[in-house]
């Protein structure tokens, strides 16, 4: 059975844990860097990362685009949104489509 897992600073986080998630909180980003390496070898499906982490890490991240697993999903921190899980899922339209539907302003 497959996982899923969050990556981020202790307080945005902790909340998931009380809905059965399996939490890994990380001070820097050399500890989510390799946190992340490590789940990834992992039974993880889905693996929640902090904008924050997720932006400082890129380069990592991007180690995994490839790969069917795991699926690798920024979401906001305490310190709310940066746009990049917007912007992921605008590219991946663009891709399978062909044009920017989502957000075209003409």
């Amino acid at each position: 059975m497959y996982k899923i897992g969050v990556i981020g600073d202790k307080q945005s986080v902790l909340g998931f844990k009380a809905v059965g998630l399996n939490v890994f909180d990380c001070a820097t980003k050399e500890d989510a860097k390799s946190t992340l390496r490590e789940i990834a070898k992992e039974d993880y499906a889905i693996i929640y990362i902090t904008e924050d982490f997720y932006a400082e890490i890129k380069d990592t991240v991007h180690e995994y685009n490839e790969s069917r697993l795991p699926a690798i999903i920024p979401i906001p921190g305490m310190k709310g949104t940066q746009g990049i899980g917007i912007m992921n899922i605008k590219k991946a339209v663009e891709r399978a489509v062909g044009a920017d539907i989502l957000f075209n302003n003409d």
